[in-house]
């Protein structure tokens, strides 16, 4: 080692003696990472995830890892003359993002899969499959970015920052990364704008140059939750009743797997005034249905909690650190205030939000800009609206005598 970085991607060798695997989902971005690393003389091996289907699912638009995209891969790898490889990951897909995914519905929380999967089945098993490989770094086609950020004891220490593409941003979907994992991991594209990123996949005469974005969960085609999550968890689908905030029993629904907190549209019963889902009370079955206003939330209590900041997370106490939060990945970070109370990790949220839910992620940030250091974040246990929307929730949530 001498110490001095001799490659781009930080790592102190010869582009020629650097090993690199790359997550190919069969997608335009992921093909580009191995096309670009390739053309930089690196030892790159493409890898592509088996998670469902037995790789035999036909393809649809907005879909992702299914029989079309491991085909796709394979493709892009020919053409770029590297060595492409197929995992079988659909038992750990399964009980590592699906089973928890149901149960999550199930148990009236907002879950995100996306984030159990980079958390677990990517992060993870895939980033020791690299290491048993003799890879120096697993590099993805994620849009965000990574900077060398060195402690004492620790020289390849690295933080997550936001990228340039504001609007192709997957830090929310990225914020569970570990620090061990981002010190291994490496994002090519976090510099460049998705424009860019096809027009380098047809100079490269990739067939995916133009091939459409993944949209949907890739496990749940159309969009449709309810039915993936009937098929698994048969009991999800038991009916029960549509409550008012003030008691009024409003009418009756299918399963409180269809709905979440902050929706509007498709409750199935009106009152005259807009009725939005404010709670879901999973042990008794009851959607219960309210004004906007009671959505308001002003503090959240998270669980799970990964943080990347240099700071002592367990030292910022009553006073807390000014940040910024995101509780949504359509919504922009807002000014928050992160405090760790006696072991009581809790976000702040000076403005409000409204429609949050439990097993929603929450990501922090050092500023709302688009070069914005990700601080990490948690998923959402419970939150506090104002004193007099907890103690209609509280009325009608306390068990009968």
């Amino acid at each position: 080692m001498t110490g001095k970085t001799v490659n781009n991607l930080d790592i102190d060798k010869d582009p020629r003696d650097t090993r690199v695997v790359v997550a190919m989902s069969g997608g335009v971005d992921s093909s580009v990472v191995a096309g670009l690393l390739a053309r930089q003389g690196y030892d790159v091996l493409g890898v592509t995830l088996q998670l469902y289907d037995h790789g035999a699912a036909v393809h649809r638009a907005g879909s992702c890892c299914a029989g079309q995209d491991i085909d796709d891969a394979r493709r892009v790898c020919e053409t770029l003359g590297i060595p492409h490889y197929v995992l079988d990951y659909e038992k750990r897909f399964r009980e590592a993002v699906i089973n928890p995914f149901a149960e999550s519905y199930v148990a009236g929380e907002t879950p995100i899969p996306c984030v159990a999967c980079n958390q677990t089945v990517k992060f993870a098993d895939l980033l020791a499959t690299a290491r048993d490989l003799g890879a120096d770094a697993l590099a993805t086609g994620h849009y965000i970015r990574s900077r060398a950020n060195p402690v004492p004891g620790h020289p390849g220490r690295r933080a997550l920052y936001r990228p340039v593409d504001a609007d192709r941003d997957q830090s929310y979907f990225l914020f569970a990364t570990t620090q061990n994992q981002l010190d291994y991991v490496r994002f090519p594209l976090g510099e460049l704008p998705k424009i860019r990123t096809r027009e380098l996949a047809a100079e490269m005469g990739l067939t995916v140059a133009q091939k459409a974005d993944s949209q949907d969960i890739c496990f749940v085609p159309q969009g449709n939750y309810a039915t993936v999550i009937e098929k698994l968890r048969p009991n999800s689908a038991l009916a029960g009743e549509i409550v008012h905030i003030d008691g009024r029993v409003l009418g009756e629904h299918p399963g409180i797997v269809h709905f979440t907190i902050g929706q509007r549209r498709g409750i199935g019963v009106a009152t005259g005034d807009p009725l939005y889902v404010v709670h879901l009370d999973a042990r008794s079955r009851r959607v219960i249905v309210g004004p906007r206003e009671l959505l308001d939330t002003r503090r959240l209590m998270l669980r799970d909690v990964n943080w990347l900041g240099d700071m002592d997370l367990a030292e910022l106490g009553a006073d807390g650190l000014e940040c910024f939060a995101k509780v949504r990945s359509t919504r922009p970070p807002k000014p928050a205030v992160l405090r760790c109370v006696d072991g009581e990790i809790s976000v702040e949220l000076v403005e409000g939000e409204a429609g949050v839910a439990p097993g929603q992620a929450c990501v922090l940030y050092s500023a709302p800009g688009d070069d914005a250091r990700v601080y990490g974040g948690g998923f959402i246990s419970r939150s506090e609206r104002s004193p007099a929307a907890e103690a209609m929730l509280a009325t009608l949530l306390r068990p009968a005598a």
